[in-house]
């Protein structure tokens, strides 16, 4: 099977930007016996044809072949992902507004992801907190621990090195 994502033009849907972007409405699977460069979609990936072809079966629309394999394009394209036609690249929609496309297209974190996730049987369960790091930038990921039975839970920071209770 090959796989087509349409995409529809809008402004930035996170409200990060007023950016308009390229935005994945939908993804639909393609048998791989349609027409494409002088053989079939199976033997042409990125084919040009193929986008044609579901223009024509769907009726209008703008549509990128995604590799389910993650081929080409970077990754497989899910409803909400990005196009960005200058990288020919599908790429993650952005989760936080702080957080910034590093050299291989993936979100980053403005501070590094913690280095400790267990204390001996202690897990932290942890995620990034974006009214955190709005309010003290050298903070951003917050955690509770698995052996915190209290309500409400004790909320520990990451301070680069280690977990903080509040």
């Amino acid at each position: 099977m090959a796989h087509f994502a349409e995409l529809e033009s809008m402004v930035d849907p996170t409200g990060f930007t007023s950016d308009t972007q390229l935005i994945v409405k939908r993804v639909v699977a393609v048998g791989n016996d349609v027409s494409a460069g002088g053989g079939t979609l199976e033997d042409n990936d990125c084919h040009a044809d193929g986008e044609t072809w579901c223009v024509n079966f769907f009726g209008g629309g703008t549509w990128k072949q995604t590799s389910y394999n993650h081929n080409f394009r970077k990754q497989y394209a899910g409803i909400g992902y990005v196009y960005n036609p200058s990288k020919d690249r599908f790429i993650e929609k952005q989760p936080y507004a702080s957080w910034y496309l590093n050299n291989q297209d993936d979100w980053t974190a403005p501070i590094e992801t913690p280095s400790i996730t267990s204390d001996g049987e202690v897990h932290y369960y942890y995620r990034w907190d974006e009214d955190t790091y709005n309010s003290d930038n050298t903070l951003g990921w917050i955690a509770t621990r698995s052996d915190d039975v209290g309500d409400p839970q004790t909320i520990y920071d990451w301070n680069g090195s280690a977990w903080v209770a509040r």
